[in-house]
C-alpha cells in the first residue's frame, strides 16, 4: 500500500489529491510502526505527518494554485536515470546487513542490551524509550530541540513577523458550520487533555514532549481552521509562541546547568534528589516539559503564518 501510495503521488498532477495520498502515506507509515512495536514513532509520525503537515500542506496550496503546471518541454530522463542509480547503489549497500531481528546483529551487542538489562535499576523508568531519548541520549535530544527552535526561527525569518500579523485572517470559511463548531468544542479540550496526558505520562507509556506537543498544537489548529485565526490569536498570541520557543529550549539547558551546580555532570540527573532514582524522574519530567513547550509553540507559530496569508485572497474576494 505504501509503494502504491507512492506512485500514485509521482503519477498525479492534481496537487490537492497528492497532499492527501502524503496523509495516507504518513498514516500508514503510523501502522506499520505499531506493527515493529515503535508506538512512540507512531504517534509523531501520525500527528505531524497525518495531521499537521497535511494542514500546512494545505495551507501551502492556497498560496499557489490546485493544479501542477503542464510541461512545455518533453520530460528528461536524466532525473529518472539517477534517482534509478541512487536506489540500486542503496539496495547494493543493504545486502550485508544482518536480518531483522538477528540477536547477532551489532545493533544488539552494543548498547542495546544494556539499555533494556540496566535502564530499570538505573534510570527507574519502565519506558526504555523514555529513558534513552532523555537520559542516556539526553545530549542528542537536547540537540534535537535546538534544531526544532531553529526551524521555528527559519520559518519566522524567511515568512516576515511583521507581514505575518499584518495579512491575518478576520474570518473563517468554517465558522457558519454549525456541526464543525459543535465538534470542535467538544473534541478541543479532549484533545488537550490527551496532549497533558501523552506529556506527564510518557515514563510509563508511550509519549513525552515531541509527541504531546504536536497534539496540542493540533488542537489549537483546528480551533484555528474552524473558528478562525483571529480567535485563536486570542487563545494564544503568537507574541507568548515566540516566547515559549526559546523558553522550551531554555528549560532543557537549564536543567543540565542545575546539574552542574549541584556537583554532577551536565544533565545528570541523579544530582536532583537525594535518590538517584528520583532525581532522574524529575529531571525527565524538565526536559521533557521544555521538549514540549517548544515543539507546540514552534508548531503553531509555523500554521499561523501560512494560515494568515493564505487566508488574505479570501479576505480579499469577500
Amino acid at each position: 500500500m505504501l509503494a502504491v501510495t507512492a506512485l500514485s503521488v509521482v503519477f498525479l498532477r492534481d496537487l490537492f489529491a497528492i497532499v492527501m495520498l502524503f496523509g495516507i502515506y504518513s498514516l500508514l507509515s503510523a501502522g506499520f510502526f505499531v506493527t515493529m512495536d515503535a508506538v512512540d514513532v507512531a504517534l509523531t509520525e501520525a500527528a505531524v505527518g497525518a495531521g499537521v503537515t497535511t494542514v500546512l500542506m494545505l495551507s501551502t496550496l492556497a498560496l499557489t494554485r490546485r493544479k501542477e503546471k503542464a510541461r512545455l518541454s518533453p520530460p528528461s530522463l536524466l532525473p529518472l536515470a539517477v534517482a534509478t542509480i541512487t536506489g540500486l547503489v542503496l539496495v547494493y549497500g543493504t545486502l550485508d546487513m544482518p536480518h531483522l531481528g538477528d540477536p547477532d546483529a551489532p545493533v544488539h551487542q552494543h548498547v542495546a542490551p544494556r539499555y533494556i538489562e540496566q535502564s530499570g535499576e538505573e534510570i527507574g523508568v519502565p519506558n526504555i524509550v523514555t529513558s534513552v531519548l532523555a537520559s542516556y541520549r539526553g545530549f542528542d535530544t537536547l540537540g534535537e530541540v535546538v534544531v526544532i527552535f531553529a526551524a521555528g526561527l527559519g520559518v519566522l525569518a524567511l515568512l516576515g513577523v511583521a507581514g505575518g500579523d499584518r495579512h491575518r485572517a478576520r474570518v473563517s470559511a468554517m465558522e457558519h458550520h454549525l456541526v464543525l463548531r459543535v465538534i470542535t468544542k467538544a473534541l478541543a479540550p479532549l484533545i488537550l487533555l490527551y496532549a497533558l496526558y501523552i506529556q506527564f505520562h510518557g515514563d510509563y507509556g508511550p509519549g513525552g514532549g515531541f509527541q504531546a506537543g504536536v497534539v496540542f498544537a493540533a488542537a489549537i489548529i483546528l480551533f484555528a481552521i474552524v473558528f478562525g485565526l483571529t480567535k485563536a490569536e486570542q487563545v494564544i498570541t503568537p507574541t507568548f509562541l515566540r516566547y515559549m520557543m526559546g523558553a522550551g529550549a531554555l528549560i532543557y539547558g537549564a536543567t543540565g546547568v542545575v546539574t552542574l551546580v549541584l556537583g554532577g555532570n551536565f544533565l545528570d540527573y541523579n544530582t536532583l534528589a537525594h535518590d538517584p532514582l528520583h532525581g532522574q524522574h524529575y529531571g525527565i519530567l524538565a526536559v521533557e516539559f521544555g521538549v514540549g513547550v517548544t515543539v507546540t509553540a514552534v508548531m503553531i507559530s509555523i500554521f499561523f503564518n501560512f494560515f494568515g496569508r493564505s487566508s488574505k485572497p479570501q479576505e480579499e474576494e469577500q
